[in-house]
């Protein structure tokens, strides 16, 4: 009996001990993972658009800026995307010949937003405006990364957006670091 009870302190203490052994590699487990070249821990699964959009041909191939389609980027808190109608302004003449093209003027037609789903996101307790970082110099790119180069496979997001990585950017940047700044 003694023996067994040993045996059950033993498996115990060695599964105990694994477990607190690897807590801390789960932590470290974005820097592993990238190591390996793998996408980091806090990047969400690649995200199915209703249309592909490749924004590589607006910006490098039509030269757009993103304040040309997220208009209310340098003037409010949300970057927002753009209703149909202002997709339609160039492509009821532009490419009108392709599939994905195909399905905006069929939105357009049926008078339908296009539910694009949402790539990046912060906890409904975080106030984040956009233009405060526009207005302050700061690329799309600081947070979206290279949308730029992005083709129609779509955005993803490459930063945690977490709050570590808000307030060493904040740090260096000399941006204010009072809690009541970003959080309801």
């Amino acid at each position: 009996m003694r023996a067994v009870q040993n045996q059950i302190r033993r498996v115990i203490l060695i599964g105990g001990g694994l477990v607190l052994a690897l807590v801390p590699l789960g932590v470290l487990g974005v820097v592993i993972v990238s190591a390996a070249g793998l996408p980091p821990a806090f990047l969400r699964p690649q995200i199915t658009q209703p249309i592909a959009f490749p924004h590589n041909t607006h910006v490098q191939a039509a030269r757009l800026d993103c304040t040309f389609c997220h208009r209310n980027v340098t003037t409010g808190d949300a970057a927002t995307v753009p209703a149909v109608e202002q997709c339609m302004f160039c492509h009821q003449v532009v490419a009108t010949d392709r599939p994905e093209i195909q399905k905006l003027i069929s939105y357009w037609q049926q008078n339908q937003p296009i539910n694009w789903n949402r790539v990046h996101r912060l906890p409904d307790h975080v106030h984040f405006v956009h233009s405060v970082h526009i207005q302050r110099g700061f690329a799309c790119s600081t947070c979206h990364g290279a949308v730029e180069n992005v083709g129609k496979e779509g955005v993803q997001q490459v930063r945690p957006l977490k709050m570590g990585d808000c307030v060493n950017c904040h740090r260096e940047n000399n941006g204010p670091t009072d809690c009541g700044v970003c959080h309801y």
